[in-house]
């Protein structure tokens, strides 16, 4: 269905999760009646997590689907326009701002909020895919206490590699750093720390070839590494594995428009989310490679709320 007339807000918010829904119900309550466009994935990250614990105000484990779920009801709730589409394009030019969406849908909006997150990335390997949140994790805050007194892998060798494998050995009885160089790319104050740490094991120039698992109940007991000097392949017992190869923000729809680091993330003021554009603010992981949680995420959606508000209360 192609409805080519133009759908105008004062407040577009381009990506859900738990910024774009936070976003969504500050702006809705606000009498703003902002719409909110979703694309294929609604709840992005948090919808591959599958127990929550480190949410606060749920005494329970929840499930990340769930949770993603409940936001989004709660903006519809409070008058939340929620539209499936996938923007391809957007002017940032001259307000309003424009949109265009996949359906050939052109929105046009008085302030806009990115939330359109980051994403892990993947070694893409059948085996990982089929044990990802089944023992296979693209984050050591959010799971590793599920692996207390057990054995873990972690793939990489970066900054983010070795902060996970130090977080790791607060839970895990032993830590196999695997990287596919014989030197680490993370600063050396990180690699000191790394190499002192009884705990972890350093295993160099290896790749993942192939997750080991059980089918019930569904988990990870192992994983066969390849040596890419001898192509030997030797066989680790371990009940987790962390992917921590770096994320890719969801960005290149700004690119040239919106100041970016050189990593792809929008870059805000400080203490704000507010990009070099006015009326056009960022909020959750695709400005955030810090925290990278789903409360944090949450909070910037409520700042870039009320700094729309802000902003379009002073232009009118």
């Amino acid at each position: 269905m192609k409805n080519n007339s133009k759908k105008h807000s004062k407040v577009l918010i381009i990506g859900s999760g738990p910024a774009g829904y936070t976003a969504a119900i500050y702006t809705a309550r606000a009498m703003l009646k902002p719409i909110l466009v979703y694309g294929a994935e609604p709840g992005g990250q948090m919808t591959t997590t599958t127990d929550v614990q480190n949410y606060p105000g749920y005494s329970d484990v929840i499930q990340g689907p769930w949770l993603m779920d409940q936001m989004k009801e709660q903006a519809k709730a409070v008058g939340t326009d929620m539209v499936q589409d996938h923007i391809k394009k957007v002017d940032l030019s001259n307000r309003p701002f424009k949109a265009t969406g996949d359906s050939g849908q052109e929105y046009t909006a008085d302030s806009i909020i990115i939330s359109t997150g980051a994403q892990a990335r993947w070694l893409n390997l059948e085996s990982e895919q089929k044990y990802r949140g089944f023992g296979v994790s693209g984050c050591a805050t959010c799971d590793g206490f599920f692996f207390k007194d057990k054995e873990v892998a972690v793939i990489g060798g970066g900054n983010a590699a070795v902060e996970e494998a130090i977080f790791l050995t607060k839970f895990a009885t032993k830590v196999k750093l695997i990287h596919r160089r014989n030197e680490l790319r993370a600063e050396k104050m990180l690699q000191k720390k790394l190499m002192e740490n009884k705990k972890i094991e350093v295993i160099w120039d290896s790749v993942l070839g192939e997750v080991l698992g059980n089918e019930k109940p569904k988990g990870v007991t192992g994983i066969k590494i390849k040596n890419v000097k001898t192509n030997k392949i030797t066989q680790l017992n371990v009940h987790g594995l962390f992917i921590a190869i770096g994320h890719d923000p969801a960005t290149s729809l700004f690119k040239g428009q919106l100041d970016m680091d050189k990593e792809g993330y929008l870059i805000t003021k400080p203490d704000s989310t507010e990009t070099n554009k006015p009326g056009v603010f960022a909020a959750g992981d695709v400005k955030d490679k810090v925290f990278r949680q789903a409360v944090t995420a949450a909070g910037m959606g409520c700042m870039s709320a009320l700094e729309a508000e802000k902003f379009l209360s002073s232009k009118h």
